[in-house]
């Protein structure tokens, strides 16, 4: 992305703020995860789309005066030679303000100093920080840390939450994070595309994983856009699968749901497919059901439709056809089958912090996702894929990905991956 992407959502940020407020926002902290060792870090995407600074412990400081000018600045960590020869290299101003376009820049560690001289002024009466929580229980971050210290020791500050701001702009996607996502898409294809072209009776779900991080590796360092959902057989009851220890015999079908990223922007496809490369009549049977509910859907999405009726349409289409394939016993009992909705939001996260819609518009994006899970036939799949909702309906971003069963069969017939 140009910074010119992350200064046009500050700018769209700042609007949305009240005069005389500030804004803070952190990148986040690293967890520990033994000893000397760290888990990856991962950036909050909150601060990642408003700056395009790929960091830890950076801090966004802006102040919107009564006319409504903003002034902004980041705080970097400061150059440490001995810590880069461990860690890397730190971001340096320069850097900072080419990449986020903000001019003005400082160290971590004049913060704190810097934030007591503006909140004291009497200048201000509101400041807006990030307080989203998944669920309660959730470690507190930078934000929540802070706020205790606000309330203490500055009681004037009325505290506003930037997170609601924020989901509206991420709601729209613009049309640069369209493309990245197109990108993204071809990524995800190719992998998938490899995984079915090596796929054989006794293959192991980690080297189906192996397949898959390999394309991506040829991309870039970026990855996976997620943890891999790759199982097979009995192992594709369980939704969010991750041991990859499983094995594929004949007979099974493989499922996965992965994706890729491009500039930070993630895609979510599933696809299922049976390990020997030819569709049983059961698991043709329901494949088609699933195959032309999602088609269904496709056809209807469109601006102006319920955002909820995205997943209970979906729902009820299903029902029908399983009715109608003698699979289901009645409409209402479709909850025997079809264990999840899947209409949620993609773009900086899989699961896209976005403000829920009421009604579809165009510009969102999101995924349309028909699962079939029959355990009394040993048949577990899901067909996902990534909808952009255009002017007069809608696009179906993953469709280069093969999902009809004449396209998943004359592909796994084109094996390409030797020594699987």
């Amino acid at each position: 992305m140009k910074r010119e992407f992350y200064q046009g959502n500050r700018k769209r940020l700042y609007k949305k703020m009240k005069e005389n407020s500030l804004l803070l926002l952190f990148s986040g902290t690293e967890v520990r995860k033994t000893a000397d060792e760290f888990y990856p870090f991962y950036t909050d995407r909150n601060f990642l789309y408003l700056t395009g600074l790929d960091s830890k412990e950076l801090v966004l400081l802006a102040k919107k005066d009564s006319e409504g000018q903003v002034e902004e600045k980041v705080f970097l960590l400061p150059p440490d030679l001995l810590k880069e020869r461990w860690t890397g290299t730190r971001i340096r101003p320069e850097e900072a303000a080419e990449r986020s376009g903000i001019a003005k820049t400082g160290y971590v560690e004049d913060f704190a100093g810097e934030f007591h001289k503006i909140a004291a002024s009497g200048n201000y009466r509101r400041l807006y920080l990030d307080l989203h929580r998944e669920a309660p229980e959730d470690r507190d971050a930078p934000a929540h840390l802070l706020l205790r210290q606000i309330r203490d020791n500055y009681p004037w500050l009325q505290i506003e939450n930037a997170n609601i701001l924020i989901r509206e702009l991420r709601t729209i996607k613009q049309p640069c994070e369209i493309e990245a996502m197109k990108v993204a898409e071809k990524i995800t294809c190719e992998g998938i595309t490899a995984m079915m072209k090596a796929s054989k009776p006794g293959m192991y779900e980690y080297q189906y994983k192996a397949v898959f991080d390999y394309v991506l590796g040829q991309y870039g360092p970026q990855g996976p856009a997620f943890p891999s959902i790759i199982s097979a057989g009995k192992n594709n009851f369980c939704i969010h699968y991750y041991s990859y220890t499983g094995q594929a015999m004949d007979g099974d079908m493989v499922l996965n749901d992965v994706g890729a990223q491009k500039d930070y922007l993630m895609n979510d496809v599933s696809r299922g497919w049976p390990c020997n490369g030819k569709f049983s009549d059961r698991q043709r049977l329901l494949y088609e059901c699933a195959l032309q509910t999602s088609n269904h859907m496709f056809e209807m999405i469109k601006p102006g439709m319920p955002m909820k009726e995205v997943d209970a349409e979906a729902r009820r289409f299903n029902a029908r056809l399983l009715v109608d394939a003698g699979v289901l016993d009645k409409p209402e009992n479709i909850g025997t089958y079809m264990w999840h909705g899947g209409a949620h939001h993609v773009g900086f996260d899989v699961h896209d912090a976005v403000k829920a819609p009421e009604v579809i518009a165009p510009g969102m994006v999101f995924c349309v996702d028909i699962g079939i899970y029959h355990e009394d036939w040993g048949i577990g799949f899901r067909l996902e894929d990534n909808c952009l909702v255009t002017e007069d309906g809608c696009e179906n971003l993953s469709v280069i990905t093969p999902r009809t069963v004449g396209e998943i069969e004359d592909t796994m017939q084109r094996r390409s991956v030797p020594g699987v």
